[in-house]
């Protein structure tokens, strides 16, 4: 019954896609959980520091507008209602991210991407083309794209000023929902993704974090 009922009113779900995407591009996101870095102090950074804390939140709040667009996409199209309820669940954890890196950005004086509409187009387009190769490849791009994320993440608290407290506490409780949504896609049966196929996900989404870094 749930199955007709998504099918039988595309236009609804048009219209409910559309709206969601220009929420989410136009910066409208609402956390369900308190944004990490709240509780954590005030620092001190120079220039330098606060530009460069503010291009790698930037990148990450990118990578959360993606995150909309691809768990949105691929959760319309699951076969199951497990899927459906793990996209839909993660998706809401995602968007706690998205408003904890725009709360972010903005107490670091910037702002998020020029090209967020660019970002969500193209990543609504990768995870519909996964979700339409099966329920295994969509949860394998799931799983894959979250253990390059979490990698990332890694790599952005090496980065980080490190009196930037703040925006370590958030991008730590980012790195930890990240890996446990790639542990969930494989334990609803996540296929292995072939290695060139891995290669050109790390080559997307280097030139995304390199652009975004700056625009």
């Amino acid at each position: 019954m749930a199955q007709t009922n998504r099918s039988a009113n595309p236009l609804d779900h048009l219209i409910v896609g559309f709206d969601k995407a220009l929420r989410v591009v136009g910066g409208v996101a609402k956390a369900a959980r308190p944004n990490p870095g709240v509780a954590a102090p005030d620092c001190e950074m120079n220039a330098q520091e606060q530009r460069h804390s503010a291009g790698l939140m930037r990148v990450n709040h990118v990578g959360e507008v993606c995150a909309q667009a691809l768990y949105d996409s691929q959760g319309r199209r699951a076969s199951t209602t497990a899927m459906r309820t793990e996209f839909e669940r993660s998706g809401r954890e995602e968007e706690d991210h998205l408003a904890w890196t725009a709360q972010r950005l903005s107490e670091l004086g910037s702002q998020p991407s020029l090209l967020n509409p660019l970002w969500y187009a193209g990543a609504y387009a990768l995870g519909s083309a996964a979700a339409r190769m099966g329920d295994a490849i969509s949860l394998g791009f799931v799983s894959e794209t979250e253990r390059q994320v979490e990698a990332h993440l890694n790599s952005h608290l090496d980065k980080l000023p490190p009196q930037d407290v703040k925006s370590r506490a958030i991008v730590t409780q980012m790195r930890d929902d990240e890996a446990e949504h790639g542990a969930k896609a494989r334990a609803l049966g996540a296929a292995e993704l072939p290695a060139p196929v891995k290669l050109a996900m790390r080559a997307m989404a280097k030139v995304m974090t390199t652009t975004a870094y700056y625009i």
